[in-house]
């Protein structure tokens, strides 16, 4: 079985959508509402010991288990939150907000300590109403139920857009099953993101990478998007569609008429709802890209070679900065992995600090004078190299 994510937008009626922003707002109360008290115990800590008072003297610490604030929520919402009860809202969405804020102090704690991977990680933030509204629903609580409606705890039976039998047809006959959902509203719209455990075997078996494919090696970039130069001598360039800057007047101009509007207004929403969307499309054009780019490479593609870019590094020159975030280096690389996994292609990362598009790919000497601005070198051995084809070569023959 594969963790597999599904996406489907939801067409709910308008009391439907209200209870699902109901729940929204339910999973932030209860996320702030165990945040705040644990803030408080540990500010009350802190300030203790400035007193000198013994550590086995202090106010008892809050425990930070998702059992823990759960149990918390449980015994004082009654008082502060009523409306919870009377509502009727269901009690599944605050076990995940507490699962949620449990992971998040984790992480925290984890990356304080440096015993975390990746960036360093603070301590989590209060969520706000402007920031989304999201909840989330553990095992199959919320779950599809034909091929066009989903079933959701105390909302009823919400219909898609988008035909789900794929999914449905799976659930019936023990291929799948639905491990947590997720629902989200962007720009006024709904969708569900279903985690599911999936038999992928007979769907990989079809689309296997042939293992007598050519092997690529992959040079990103700003101007070109992917440079591909397989060992058979092919090149293919794919240009940079450069999602965001095609619809950058389009988000400029919602923006400013986002910013006459009054605050709390309707028309200030409706504009709200226009910037909301000008980004929707973007984020729906950029992933459309990589998922049938990655989908492509990784079923015809027996082995990949690809380079370990330093994005969080690259974002920093703020003349680049939003082109390089507009292209997605990293979803790609990420999708590659886990689709190499389904139909049998292998992804080799280059070392990060392998000179790619430096190196003469005839006589191997590197060349430490070149700068970004050089699309192209001569090398003193006579050979004259462009860029982006050059460091997808040195990248190919990184797979000998």
């Amino acid at each position: 079985m594969t963790l597999q994510g599904f996406r489907v937008e939801l067409a709910p009626m308008p009391a439907q959508a209200d209870r699902l922003a109901q729940h929204a707002g339910l999973h932030r109360v209860v996320f702030n509402h165990c945040l705040a008290h644990v803030q408080a115990v540990m500010g009350q800590r802190a300030a203790e010991r400035t007193y000198g008072i013994a550590d086995d003297q202090l106010t008892p610490a809050v425990g930070w288990s998702a059992p823990a604030l759960e149990k918390y929520w449980r015994q004082t919402h009654a008082q502060v939150y009523p409306w919870f009860t009377a509502e009727g809202l269901s009690s599944r969405v605050p076990k995940e907000a507490c699962r949620a804020l449990a992971a998040a102090l984790s992480n925290w704690a984890k990356s304080k300590a440096g015993t975390r991977k990746g960036r360093r990680v603070g301590f989590p933030r209060f969520r706000r109403r402007k920031d989304g509204a999201t909840c989330r629903f553990d095992a199959h609580t919320a779950h599809p139920v034909t091929a066009r409606t989903v079933h959701v705890p105390t909302v009823g039976k919400v219909a898609t857009r988008e035909d789900v039998g794929w999914l449905t047809d799976r659930i019936a006959d023990g291929r799948a099953r639905v491990v947590g959902s997720r629902f989200e509203r962007r720009a006024g719209r709904w969708w569900v993101s279903f985690q599911v455990d999936v038999d992928r075997t007979e769907i990989n078996a079809r689309h296997t990478a042939p293992q007598d494919g050519p092997v690529v090696g992959i040079d990103l970039g700003i101007k070109t998007f992917a440079t591909i130069v397989a060992d058979d001598g092919t090149v293919v360039e794919i240009g940079n569609p450069r999602h965001l800057q095609h619809k950058l007047r389009r988000l400029r101009r919602a923006n400013k008429a986002l910013a006459r509007k009054t605050k709390g207004s309707a028309n200030r929403a409706k504009a709200a709802r226009q910037v909301g969307k000008v980004h929707l499309d973007v984020a729906n054009a950029r992933a459309d890209f990589l998922h049938k780019l990655t989908t492509s490479l990784t079923r015809t593609k027996p082995t990949i070679v690809i380079e370990d870019l330093a994005v969080a590094g690259m974002v920093r020159n703020r003349r680049l900065a939003r082109h390089i975030n507009d292209a997605g280096w990293a979803e790609l690389r990420r999708q590659l992995e886990y689709k190499a996994a389904w139909y049998g292609s292998t992804v080799i990362v280059a070392d990060r600090w392998y000179p790619s598009t430096k190196t003469c790919s005839s006589c191997g000497d590197i060349n430490p004078e070149l700068t970004l601005a050089d699309r192209a070198w001569a090398c003193p051995c006579g050979a004259v190299h462009d860029r982006d084809r050059t460091a997808a070569l040195n990248l190919l023959r990184l797979a000998a």
